[in-house]
């Protein structure tokens, strides 16, 4: 002990409470390596950023308010995470959530984006009563793990449906439901700019470049479609373009860049119109008890898998196999989704990509506050974020979408009533464009498979709870 008073003694106060707070010496790290790790992580994961504000201002709610309030929120939560738990992990608006939010609530069903922020409110308040009581075990151990596994595919597929919509490849066709569009095309859509070819280069190039582990690749592929996108705009012919009087109030020479420079300080007042705008009392409707569980379930289950398995990269287990801090850190996440409601922001949760911070070395909470701070020194970035073709970003949404989709490959595949549960719930999610219909039907199916082949025994009682809800959502209920 008087060794570790010397070593104080002799090093900045900084660095001494540093230690002290976030115990790098137990944990094996070093400051340095803890910012480096935490430079690492917000490069893999800044893309959402830019991400949510693209797919939530299809809500009605305004880009730059909600670019501000994503940097903040994840800045918040992050330092949150850091502080409290002493975990190496960044926080963010939730994607698949977040499309939940805007083309299932707000969209298919109709509700104002203030409603939904109070459904969001509620789901936190949720989470938060589990993970301070057992209702969080229990829910975690009802709830099998085929189905959980298919939560996270389904919204992957989900994902991956409104990526392919936003680039333009998949359309509307009035005999098939949806086709592929023209490649060639290049002009303003439905959801912003489109140029199908650029929008998969994109996805095509993040995929090697993350896969070849490329610090940034995420972010590479982004900047590199925006460059092409570019340079196209000046060396093809004006008339080359769809260009309609929308695209031009976005972009007035092309509809897909323009330069107005890369930095900017932010107008806080662009929050106003969002900031503490959850509806709450209109949320308390039978009609969004689907919508609240939803979010729920998603957010604790991805939550949960997440946080596991990045305790199990860091070795944040104790001798006797128990991850340290998990309960904090579960709080701290649950917290932050509640956080983020003020803010204007889907459930804000836990990120895999906190993992690439892990690889090269973070182990504690001084991860986290770095990728924080990081986040806050975002809010001058919305320049950028307005340059940004929507397409060249999509791309990175459709590789997310094929990460999520990954974890079916813990499923069963020998028991049909494990594996066609879950198929159910991951193909549902995508075809009814609703990630709540889809879990619903995975529920029912798994309960009545189970039991039509003689194994209800292994139905929990909350399964059969919320089979129940869902046959009653289905008979009573509709989107």
């Amino acid at each position: 002990m008087k060794q570790v008073d010397e070593t104080y003694d002799n090093e900045p106060k900084s660095v001494g409470f540093l230690e002290r707070w976030f115990k790098l010496s137990a944990n094996n790290t070093t400051v340095k390596t803890e910012i480096m790790a935490g430079i690492t992580t917000f490069v893999t994961m800044s893309y959402i950023m830019f991400l949510n504000p693209i797919i939530m201002s299809n809500s009605g709610m305004p880009f730059d308010g909600l670019f501000l309030a994503t940097c903040i929120g994840a800045a918040i939560a992050t330092i949150f995470m850091g502080m409290y738990a002493n975990w190496p992990v960044g926080l963010a608006p939730g994607m698949g959530l977040n499309a939940f939010f805007t083309f299932t609530v707000v969209g298919a069903m109709g509700y104002s984006w203030e409603i939904a922020l109070g459904t969001v409110f509620l789901s936190g308040v949720l989470f938060v009563l589990m993970s301070v009581t057992r209702l969080r075990e229990w829910m975690l151990d009802s709830i099998p793990m085929s189905l959980r596994l298919a939560m996270t595919a389904g919204v992957g597929l989900f994902l991956g449906f409104v990526g392919l919509r936003f680039t333009g490849i998949v359309v509307a066709n009035p005999d098939n439901i949806v086709s592929i569009a023209d490649l060639t095309h290049f002009g303003f859509g439905e959801f912003g700019p489109e140029a199908p070819a650029l929008g998969f280069l994109s996805f095509l190039l993040i995929a090697i470049l993350s896969y070849r582990k490329v610090f940034g690749g995420v972010l590479i592929g982004i900047a590199a479609t925006t460059l092409i996108a570019f340079i196209m705009t000046w060396v093809l012919p004006t008339d080359f373009f769809v260009v309609s009087e929308a695209a031009k109030s976005f972009a007035p020479a092309t509809g897909f860049v323009s330069y107005n420079g890369l930095l900017a300080i932010p107008e806080f007042s662009a929050l106003e119109p969002i900031l503490w705008k959850a509806d709450i009392v209109g949320a308390f409707q039978v009609a969004l008890i689907p919508v609240i569980v939803t979010f729920l379930f998603v957010n604790i289950f991805d939550t949960a898998g997440t946080l596991m398995g990045v305790a199990e990269r860091a070795k944040l287990q104790d001798k006797n196999g128990k991850i340290k801090g998990l309960s904090k850190s579960l709080k701290a996440d649950s917290i932050s989704s509640v956080i983020g409601t003020a803010f204007g922001c889907p459930p804000v949760t836990s990120y895999v990509e906190s993992a690439a911070g892990v690889s090269v070395g973070g182990r504690t909470g001084l991860t986290a506050v770095t990728i924080g701070l990081l986040f806050a020194v975002g809010v001058f970035f919305l320049p950028l974020a307005r340059m940004l073709p929507g397409f060249a970003v999509d791309g990175a949404l459709i590789y997310v979408a094929m990460l999520m989709m990954s974890s079916l490959k813990g499923l069963d595949w020998d028991d049909l009533t494990e594996y066609a549960p879950a198929v159910s719930t991951t193909v549902m999610m995508a075809f009814t464009f609703s990630i709540s219909n889809g879990i619903a039907f995975g529920f029912i199916t798994y309960t009545v498979l189970k039991v039509g082949t003689g194994k209800s025994n292994q139905v929990s009682l909350g399964v059969w709870a919320l089979t129940a809800l869902f046959v009653l959502k289905f008979m009573f209920l509709h989107e």
